[in-house]
């Protein structure tokens, strides 16, 4: 639904955000195969951890690596700047949460990139503090739109919609 009414505001950064998404869908994905595959290693070890030698823990590698990549910084880019900006600019939230989006994802992004340096603990105080504006915006996109429904907006009508080639205006 949301591409349906962002792609009249604004095609290329509504389709960046899908991208974003199935960018940080892909590490999630990643990260739960390297799970599967140590249980899997277990089970044909019988239990014996020392048969497993290095493999569980470059597995084990792969899936923290991911889950800081995926979740803890590219849907920072994804579902804050792009999404919240569109949101910011097509004025289907109220403005103030709109910046939630805006400012709250890449202060946890930051705090991802503090994780990736080895700065802050993973999932550690720093970056649990980071989250809470990100969270009070997944929230507002769940809550707002089912309890009082998008704002009246242009990009609602065919007149508000920006178009993405010139050429298109003269059929």
């Amino acid at each position: 639904m949301l591409i349906t009414l962002l792609k009249r505001q604004h095609e290329i950064l509504t389709f960046s955000y899908v991208a974003a998404r199935i960018m940080e869908s892909v590490f999630i994905l990643v990260g739960i195969i390297a799970v599967l595959a140590i249980v899997t290693l277990r089970q044909d070890a019988g239990g014996d951890a020392a048969a497993l030698g290095g493999y569980a823990e470059s597995l084990a590698a792969i899936k923290d690596w991911t889950f800081k990549l995926g979740p803890g910084f590219v849907v920072g880019i994804g579902n804050g700047l792009i999404l919240g900006y569109l949101m910011l600019r097509s004025g289907l939230m109220p403005r103030g949460l709109a910046l939630l989006g805006v400012i709250g994802r890449p202060i946890q992004a930051l705090a991802g990139v503090g994780v990736l340096f080895g700065l802050f603990e993973a999932s550690g105080a720093v970056q649990s503090i980071a989250t809470i504006p990100e969270i009070i915006w997944e929230l507002s996109l769940i809550i707002y739109p089912l309890i009082w429904g998008f704002r009246a907006s242009p990009i609602l009508s065919e007149e508000g919609r920006d178009l993405l080639h010139p050429a298109a205006e003269a059929r």
